[in-house]
């Protein structure tokens, strides 16, 4: 099956090529002081790997050089160890915002080619399961009638922009953001200029007051202030950079002390990932993120560096205030929007993997009971918006609604888990099926408890956003009576938002067939904090 170049690309439109880039990257002459990914992507740029999948499409799977698969995670395909021939993808949503046509066409990619499920991610992104390198253009054809791609999702890119998913709506926002995560994201997605950046990326984009992102673990984080500018208040964002989950732990992003309008905000986003693509650290992995460089050159030198390279006559704007409030909030219920006589429901999906019948269901009931507008958030769940109050007592009515209920138990609705071990090569141990133990357990014995958030990694990598939930469960091996056992480290009382903390570590080693009952003598504890 031996495809065009020009159809072979996951979006339908061609890549944008880039000037000669400027890049700190290391000699070939010094390969050997470089890790295998600085090599991977100095042999060739990631997005060249377009042009070679419809060799792979027609000699399939095991004809992609090992060394390649990597490189197909420019374009968000992922290979997994644990399911030779079975591949991932990750699709792109900025701010999780989504519709029915889109739903339904996941739905029937993954009721075709997958396992039937697919999971949401903390990124508010969907991966697609199961599927064959085959079946790759196909569903690159589907996406696209929708509006979905899945490039640069993967390896060292700029991943998914996260913000508020109901951006717009919620009468609890300085301004709608959401435009400026779709401009940004246009800005890199495509351009060869963001595809040689030392890591991965993060990046949130939020409006919202009542801190429902989490801006504190991410590379940029622009969030909500009010500056004065010639004697009038202006909204904008103060900017903070250098945030991180993995490569070491928890690191919140730090003030860069600079004020920015939504006009003028994309354009600083990518003028701060530029420095960190030619001043990067790109020795070891594990040192590569961009809190690294800011632990090298401190703030102030980054900030010298950004001003200097945005070419103004006049300088960047110190910090505005902060606009945020004391709330936090996941969205999760049914709230009145700031449009009259309209509300959105969030609906939790548990531990974030939803079935292509409920996929296909939530596709019908956001077309009638809404206007097909859906969103997915941080929680790994999903929003129906625009729901006329005259509709609200039919829809919960809904079948649907029984499953992925509006007004789940605290336990169910604070939970979220990462891939786990069953489709992730990084993870030490199975979580989402260990999460769903453990609210099971936790329903029956507390019933319902105190607002908390219990969030699962499989790895230090931190997918779950362990270390910024209120109990944090970082996965791990250990050796009990001799035998290898799952295990989780346990954290308590971290937070990514207005007021980052890192989470102390409390417990080690438990394992996880005793962790429900840890959990059960654990949560009553919190609730008297």
């Amino acid at each position: 099956m031996r495809q065009t170049k020009k159809k072979a690309t996951p979006t339908g439109r061609g890549v944008r090529s880039a000037p000669s880039l400027k890049s700190a990257r290391v000699s070939k002459k010094s390969r050997s002081k470089i890790n295998a990914a600085e090599t991977l992507k100095q042999d060739k740029n990631g997005l060249e790997v377009i042009n070679d999948i419809p060799n792979y499409i027609r000699d399939g799977w095991e004809s992609i050089p090992p060394n390649e698969r990597d490189r197909l995670k420019w374009v968000g395909v992922f290979f997994r160890k644990q399911t030779p021939g079975a591949f991932m993808m990750r699709l792109r949503m900025s701010s999780g915002f989504s519709n029915s046509d889109q739903f339904r066409a996941i739905a029937e990619i993954s009721e075709a080619h997958g396992p039937g499920f697919v999971d949401l991610t903390t990124r508010q992104q969907i991966q697609l399961r199961g599927f064959t390198i085959e079946n790759v253009q196909h569903i690159w054809n589907r996406l696209e009638e929708v509006g979905l791609g899945s490039l640069q999702t993967g390896f060292d890119n700029i991943r998914g922009v996260i913000g508020c998913p109901v951006a717009g709506l919620t009468p609890n926002e300085l301004f709608d953001a959401s435009q400026v995560c779709r401009e940004f994201t246009k800005l890199f997605v495509g351009n060869k200029e963001f595809t040689d950046i030392p890591r991965k990326f993060n990046v949130g984009i939020t409006g919202c007051l009542d801190n429902c992102t989490h801006t504190a673990s991410q590379d940029i984080a622009l969030t909500p202030a009010v500056k004065e500018i010639d004697g009038e208040k202006t909204n904008g964002f103060n900017v903070a950079v250098g945030g991180k989950m993995g490569s070491g732990g928890y690191t919140p992003a730090q003030p860069l002390d600079v004020f920015i309008t939504p006009k003028e905000a994309s354009v600083l986003c990518g003028d701060i990932t530029l420095i960190f693509r030619d001043h990067g650290p790109r020795i070891a992995r594990n040192k590569s993120r961009l809190a690294f460089l800011i632990a090298d050159w401190g703030v102030g030198k980054f900030r010298e560096e950004l001003e200097r390279r945005r070419h103004r006559k006049q300088p960047l704007l110190t910090a505005g205030k902060d606009a945020r409030g004391k709330k936090k909030t996941d969205h999760t219920g049914i709230f009145s929007q700031k449009q009259p006589g309209l509300n959105y429901v969030g609906l939790v999906v548990p531990v974030g993997r939803i079935t292509t019948t409920h996929l296909f269901e939530v596709a019908r009931i956001a077309d009638e009971y809404g206007n097909g507008d859906i969103r997915l958030t941080q929680g790994q769940n999903l929003i129906i918006t625009n729901v006329p109050d005259a509709k609200i007592g039919d829809l919960t009515a809904e079948p649907l609604l029984q499953e992925l209920r509006y007004d789940p138990s605290e336990v169910m609705r604070g939970m979220v888990s990462c891939t786990g071990i069953d489709y992730c090569h990084f993870s030490l141990i199975e979580t989402k099926e260990r999460a769903m133990e453990a609210i099971r357990h936790l329903e029956a014995k507390l019933g319902n408890t105190k607002p908390l958030t219990i969030h699962w990694s499989g790895c230090p990598n931190g997918c779950g956003n362990h270390a910024a939930a209120d109990i944090g469960l970082l996965g791990k091996k250990t050796k009990i009576d001799g035998v290898v056992t799952d295990a989780v480290d346990v954290f308590l009382k971290g937070d990514a938002g207005a007021n980052p903390k890192i989470a102390p570590k409390l417990l080690e080693n438990v394992p996880c067939d005793e962790l429900p009952q840890v959990l059960e003598g654990l949560i009553p504890y919190l609730s008297r904090r």
